[in-house]
Parts: structure tokens; C-alpha cells; sequence
């Protein structure tokens, strides 16, 4: 498939060599020709890269092999339908003067464009709204530039009223001063959040209403920002790990997996069989906690508190298998590159296939008084309906994209550890409401319990480590017993794992959809940098084009349906 890619982009660009880099072929674009070469990638119908996935910036000025420009940007785009991913790439002569915006061609690219301007101080020429995002707007300076001092404590000492930011979305939609007179209205601004049961994280909601219909609506995120990709500059690979646990709580070792996956794609590291198929029972488990806690938090905001306890106890219950499995409830932990942490406990079959059964009959009971229930059709059918033509423009993936009847899995369609040889299906919805939003996960709970039985059966025997001490600790006897493993121990430790020099993208499936890393090594055992591409950013950059002309209520419902995680959402 990627050699017919390469085919099309030598004849359409004659004088641009693409490249393969692990799935993805990889383009560099003069910044001059950017935008007209990305139009073509969105609009021509044999290239048709209908996502964005996510657009990062580098900063070359302690990187070891000297750069022609100080700065890059590199933009990852996905054709869903063909399963192709590339990646164009363009030098940034300026940082002040930039590179032209690309917000017309996908909706995503607003607020990624915002995120490579805060952080790294590039321009995007005729960005409709450019300012900062993740760090607030008394911020000085950007901090993944290499040369910022991570030691400058910056506080916040006025909050920003987006008084600006929530007329100009108005006179966006035709309606401004003048058409309130006309109509005899007055328009309420109302804000939901930061701090606000309803918003289930530190996010604001900023909208305008007319009684109470949101005509208008803007977002402020960055509250819960933790620095991971900069602390991530300062950790060997494997002291990593737990900083992805926190991105999304809700299912914290699939982000684990999906980290040390991309590491070790890099690596060329082909983990163990039963390796393998542990990852897929502990990411197929993780992804029904995750949507056990979506449907139940979006069902108390219907009122639905019964619907709750039939889902989150049977998720609390699970936890004290999660404990014993890794050793941790929350955040485990659990994996390493080359391998996992250890083994599975003896017994453990049994005590999953228990778990599994109460969680069929909490969802059996939820679903109960939820299908034929009159009160969550009128909330949920036909609400805050999301079209797959804005989906895909705003990098939607996951159950939100599926919702819309795209049926777009990275399981299925780019399938990593066996995941073909599964037998289980990809539910989509018809409509994009917020209805087919929380059926989807219903459904793919089912799914995922399918596939861990099926995993069940066919875990076999042998170790749960790579015999390579290049990127594995060697074992604990050697350590004690001789200098060479005592020596190859120390080094990996205090050294980290080597990875060789160059840049790579590598993606999985995660709950809420593709959850993507974005390395430059530069041979070193840290990452020279590290960016992760969330699902939940983008899924909140579409936000206001679901709730607009819906219901101040239907905001909060459409909220949990889209599953926002705020470690995910700001890092």
C-alpha cells in the first residue's frame, strides 16, 4: 500500500524524494510551497488524507548533527480508508515570520496550530484565532524551545474573560449587535467551569445564550498542564513509563503499551508471544474500564444514578484484579521496553473470567433502563449530532468517529500483536448523536471481552522478556554474580536504553481513539523529544460545533459522551 503512495507523490512532485519510515512515508516541503502541497493531500481524490492527526514542532538547537534551520514543523496526516500515513515536514526559516496556517483545510488545525505557537513560538500566517493554549495567557516565553529555563516559575494573576474570542464566534455565525436588536433578544454569557461538577476536569465552557440555547461557544483548556513532553526530555526511555499512566487514568496501561509499542518499533524489538498477548488482554481490560467510566459519569448527568452504580461497581470491583495482575489499582506501570514488568499470577485465568461475567451483567442491567427508556432518547437521539465530514476534518478518532458511521480502527485496519487473528467486530453508529456516541461504547465493551477470552485461549507459555540486554536488565543472578551483567545493569539504568538517531511516529488504538508518539532521538538513552498526539485534544477542539443550537443541558451530556480526560487533554 505504501509503495503506491510513494508511486503517486514521485509523479505529482517530481523533485520531492518521499521516504518510509517505519508505517508512514515521509515528505519534506519546502514551506513556501506548505499549503498549496497539504491542499492537494486533502483535496486530490486518489490522496484524500481526509485526518489531520496532529502537527508538532522541533527545536534542532542542541541536537547533535547540525540542521540547516533551527526550528521544524512536521504535520502527520492519515487517508483513513487506504490506511496511508505521512508525514510532511517543512523547515521554518523564521519563527516570527513562520509558516502559513492550514485551519481552512482541516478544522483540527486550529488548535494544533495554537499548541506549536505556545510552545515553540512559530507563527501561523492568517491563523484565524492565534494564541496560547496549554499555558496561560500571561505566559512568557515557550517552553519546549531547548534554550527556556524549565526553572521559571510563571503564575497566572488575571483570568482571560474571552470576552474578545466569544463575540467574534457570534459575528462568525451572522449575529452581532445589530441582529439582537432585530430579533429582540439579549444574549447571556454563561461559563461552565474550570471548577464545575459538570465538566469533569478543569476545562472551561464558555458560551452565549439565547435563553437557553447556546448560540455561540469557545473552550479554555491548559489547567491541568504537566509538562510531559519537557519532563519526558529529561528521562531515559523506560523512566517514561509512568508519566504516560497519568495521560488518561480512566485506562492508564494502554497508554503504557502504546509508549513502549512505539519504542520498540523503533528498536526493531519484537517482544515474546506471551508478551504480546498479555498487552492485548490488559488493553482490551483497560478499554472497558475506560468506557465503563464514560457511560456511567454520562448517565449521572442524565440523572441516571442507578445506571451508575450497575456500571462503576463491577469497574471498582475489577480494580482489586487489576492489583494483583500489576501490582497497582490506578496506575501501574506494568510494562517495559522489551517486555512486561512480570509475569501474570497463578490463577489468574479463573479470577478474569469472574470479572468478566459481573461486567456483562452490570452492562446487561444498565442497558436495561437505557434502551427503551423515553427520558434518555429524547436527552440523547438526535442531540449534538457530529457529521463524519467534521469528524474527520477535526482529527475525531475512536468511538467518537465510529459514532458517525466511520469505521476507522487501527486494530482492524493497521493491526499490530495478532490483533487480525481476533475474531471481533468494530460497532459504528448511523447518526453521530450523542446516543450512537454512548451505544458505540456499549457495544465495544462486548467487543473487547470477546477478544479477551479468545486471548485467553491462546496466551501460551515462555518468558515475558526479549533475550536482549541492549534494552532488558539482565537477570538479577548475573547482576549479583558477575561484572558483565553487574556493568550491563548499571549502564541501562543510569544510561537508559539506546535508541538510534532519527525521528519515527508510531500510534495505537487506545479508548478513546489513536494515541500517537512523535520521537526525535538523538542516540542518546532520553528522548530528544517526545510528543504525544492525544485523541481527547482534538475531540475537544470539535466541541462547539456539537453544541451550538443545542441546549445549555445537552452541553454537559455531550461532554461525557465524548470522554474528555483532562491528563490527556493538557499533559
Amino acid at each position: 500500500m505504501t509503495d503506491t503512495l510513494t508511486q503517486k507523490l514521485r509523479t505529482l512532485y517530481p523533485d520531492i524524494e518521499p521516504r518510509k519510515v517505519l508505517d508512514s512515508i515521509v515528505m519534506d516541503v519546502d514551506s513556501d510551497d506548505l499549503y498549496q502541497v497539504l491542499k492537494q493531500l486533502r483535496t486530490y481524490p486518489d490522496l484524500n488524507f481526509s485526518i489531520l492527526i496532529d502537527i508538532t514542532g522541533i527545536d534542532y538547537l542542541t541536537y547533535p548533527e547540525p540542521q540547516v534551520t533551527r526550528f521544524c514543523v512536521v504535520y502527520t496526516l492519515r487517508n483513513w480508508k487506504k490506511n496511508w500515513l505521512m508525514q510532511v515536514r517543512t523547515k521554518v526559516k523564521d519563527p516570527d515570520e513562520g509558516v502559513p496556517s492550514i485551519a481552512s483545510l482541516w478544522g483540527a488545525a486550529n488548535w494544533a496550530e495554537r499548541e506549536v505557537y505556545d510552545q515553540y513560538g512559530i507563527v501561523f500566517k492568517d491563523h484565524p484565532d492565534l494564541r496560547r493554549i496549554l499555558n496561560h495567557w500571561q505566559f512568557e516565553g515557550h517552553p519546549l524551545r531547548k534554550d527556556y529555563d524549565i526553572f521559571k516559575g510563571q503564575i497566572c494573576y488575571d483570568s482571560d474573560s474571552l470576552e474578545k474570542e466569544i463575540k467574534d464566534r457570534l459575528v462568525s455565525k451572522g449575529i452581532d449587535e445589530s441582529t439582537m436588536r432585530d430579533i429582540n433578544t439579549e444574549i447571556m454569557f454563561l461559563n461552565l467551569g474550570p471548577s464545575h461538577p459538570a465538566t469533569h476536569g478543569a476545562i472551561r465552557i464558555f458560551t452565549a445564550l439565547d435563553g437557553e440555547t447556546i448560540m455561540a461557544n469557545v473552550n479554555e483548556i491548559g489547567y491541568l498542564h504537566r509538562g510531559f513532553e519537557k519532563t519526558a526530555e529529561n528521562r531515559t526511555y523506560n523512566q517514561v513509563i509512568p508519566l504516560t499512566d497519568r495521560l488518561n487514568y480512566c485506562s492508564a496501561l494502554m497508554n503504557n503499551i502504546a509508549y513502549v509499542k512505539a519504542v520498540e518499533s523503533w528498536l526493531g524489538v519484537e517482544i515474546t508471544e506471551r508478551a504480546m498477548i498479555m498487552r492485548v488482554i490488559l488493553s482490551e481490560f483497560f478499554r472497558v474500564q475506560d468506557h465503563l467510566v464514560c457511560l456511567a459519569a454520562n448517565l449521572v448527568d442524565m440523572g441516571g444514578l442507578t445506571n451508575y452504580w450497575y456500571l462503576y461497581n463491577e469497574k471498582e470491583a475489577s480494580y482489586d484484579l487489576i492489583s494483583r495482575l500489576t501490582g497497582a489499582r490506578l496506575t501501574s506501570s506494568f510494562t517495559r521496553i522489551g517486555g512486561m514488568y512480570r509475569d501474570f499470577y497463578e490463577g489468574w485465568e479463573a479470577d478474569m473470567e469472574k470479572h468478566l461475567k459481573d461486567i456483562e451483567q452490570g452492562v446487561d442491567d444498565s442497558l436495561k433502563l437505557v434502551l427503551h427508556n423515553r427520558i434518555v432518547h429524547d436527552r440523547t437521539q438526535g442531540t449534538c449530532i457530529l457529521t463524519p465530514e467534521i469528524a474527520l476534518s477535526y482529527g475525531f478518532t475512536g468511538p467518537n468517529l465510529r459514532s458517525t458511521g466511520v469505521s476507522f480502527d487501527l486494530r482492524k485496519d493497521n493491526p499490530y500483536y495478532h490483533y487480525d487473528s481476533f475474531d471481533f467486530s468494530v460497532p459504528v453508529g448511523s447518526n453521530g448523536d450523542i446516543y450512537d456516541r454512548m451505544m458505540v461504547r456499549f457495544e465495544e465493551i462486548f467487543e473487547s471481552i470477546k477478544i479477551i477470552r479468545q486471548a485467553m485461549k491462546m496466551i501460551p507459555g515462555g518468558p515475558v522478556f526479549v533475550e536482549n540486554h541492549d534494552v532488558v536488565l539482565p537477570p538479577k543472578e548475573q547482576v549479583y554474580n558477575r561484572i558483565e551483567g553487574l556493568a550491563n545493569h548499571f549502564k541501562l539504568i543510569f544510561e537508559g536504553v539506546k535508541a538510534p538517531a532519527g525521528e519515527w511516529y508510531d500510534s495505537y488504538e487506545a479508548a478513546n481513539g489513536e494515541l500517537g508518539f512523535h520521537f526525535v532521538s538523538d542516540g542518546s538513552g532520553r528522548p530528544y523529544k517526545l510528543k504525544v498526539r492525544p485523541p481527547c485534544f482534538y475531540a475537544m477542539a470539535g466541541y462547539h460545533e456539537m453544541v451550538e443550537g443545542e441546549m445549555i443541558a445537552d452541553a454537559v451530556i455531550n461532554l461525557g459522551s465524548i470522554n474528555i480526560i483532562g491528563g490527556e487533554l493538557d499533559r
